[in-house]
């Protein structure tokens, strides 16, 4: 588990200067803050909301690996967060509800979540859960998409079973880009993660080395199909 270690701590407090791990959607301050209290005590950073406006705000603002998704909250349910948080990402969805009806179920799962946990529920079977989430997908040693393969082991970045060679930056925003897949990030957001708020490098750097990434990895770098610009915000990645 690669959780990143930083911590948060308080009610519906984000850290804003990262991708949070956990975004937890729970209208029950006291259970929220119980699964807090244990996810931030195995490293992951977490964010909490007690209704879905806050929540989407949050997420689209801040991003997360992972959302634990309550279904009864006050207005708008989990199951139209579900569905927005679908069409917008491949962000994996756990959603943790009392509703234990089987149209319940299929309808979280049809909408897109990848997990449908009973309330109430044994901690550490849902620490177990949200911890093989995090090894499936973000494997502390590679990641892939499609026909691309990064090994964060060995600094290496493999296309169609060919090597390519990149330095560690265009590595990391690379990474950074695969990871959000689908979710448009500002231009200030990715350089400050890559290059950090307090760097004398200056915002034309990122641009540069977007370029650099597309003669790289785009069949076709001038009508890019994988790194797209979204004008006045920023970058997704698709």
């Amino acid at each position: 588990m690669n959780a990143n270690g930083r911590s948060t701590a308080g009610w519906s407090k984000w850290d804003g200067d990262i991708l949070i791990d956990i975004l937890i959607v729970e209208d029950n301050k006291e259970l929220a803050m119980v699964l807090c209290d244990f996810l931030r005590a195995e490293g992951y950073t977490v964010s909490t909301s007690e209704n879905a406006e806050k929540a989407l705000s949050l997420y689209r603002r801040y991003g997360a690996r992972l959302v634990v998704l309550d279904i009864m909250l006050p207005g708008e349910d989990g199951f139209s967060i579900c569905e927005k948080i679908r069409t917008e990402s491949n962000t994996p969805i756990l959603i943790v509800s009392a509703k234990t009806g089987k149209d319940d179920k299929l309808l979280g799962l049809n909408l897109g979540a990848d997990d449908y946990m009973e309330k109430p529920y044994d901690i550490d079977i849902m620490l177990a859960k949200i911890g093989g989430i995090f090894k499936r997908r973000y494997s502390a040693d590679g990641l892939i998409d499609g026909d691309i393969r990064i090994n964060k082991m060995n600094h290496t970045v493999v296309k169609n079973n060919l090597t390519i060679e990149m330095t560690a930056k265009e590595m990391e925003l690379l990474t950074l880009l695969i990871e959000n897949k689908g979710r448009t990030l500002s231009k200030e957001y990715i350089f400050n993660t890559i290059w950090g708020s307090d760097s004398l490098s200056e915002q034309q750097t990122l641009t540069v080395h977007i370029k650099w990434l597309r003669q790289k990895i785009e069949e076709n770098p001038k009508k890019p199909q994988k790194i797209l610009t979204v004008w006045g915000v920023g970058y997704r990645y698709i």
